[in-house]
């Protein structure tokens, strides 16, 4: 098993409202970008529904150079109808979700909260489209 101690938080960079699956975004990272597989280890659709990505086993593609000790969970949305526009557009399940598997996650690796960030902090992008240091704050991680 490969040693992980972060979490990165991403958007799928979709429009707000449209529905996508692990398996959209795996037919997108194989086809458009020639990855071997989907970026991910988590995809949390518009429901809330958790679905498996990339194995955990496995290092991710989803942060160049935090893939090999790190686990991506990207939640569906991230933009405004335009497709262009940031925009936090979690839905109510989407973050009850999210706070659900980051607590897992954390036990299960025993992943510090400082240890849990958003894909902007380590890339010039919106994603994922809101401030994971304040909401980390606000649901006490």
């Amino acid at each position: 098993m490969r040693t992980i101690d972060s979490i990165i938080i991403h958007c799928s960079a979709t429009p707000e409202g449209r529905d996508v699956t692990a398996a959209d975004i795996r037919r997108w990272h194989m086809n458009d970008n020639g990855w071997k597989d989907i970026g991910y280890h988590y995809v949390i659709r518009l429901d809330g529904t958790v679905e498996q990505g990339r194995p955990v086993e496995q290092a991710g593609a989803h942060c160049t150079g935090h893939n090999q000790t790190s686990i991506g969970v990207c939640y569906i949305g991230g933009t405004a109808k335009d497709g262009k526009t940031p925009k936090d557009t979690r839905t109510d399940a989407q973050k009850a979700s999210l706070l659900a598997l980051v607590r897992k996650l954390q036990s299960a690796h025993q992943i510090l909260s400082s240890n849990i960030f958003g894909h902007n902090q380590f890339a010039n992008k919106a994603c994922p489209a809101f401030d994971v240091q304040a909401w980390k704050k606000e649901v006490k991680l």
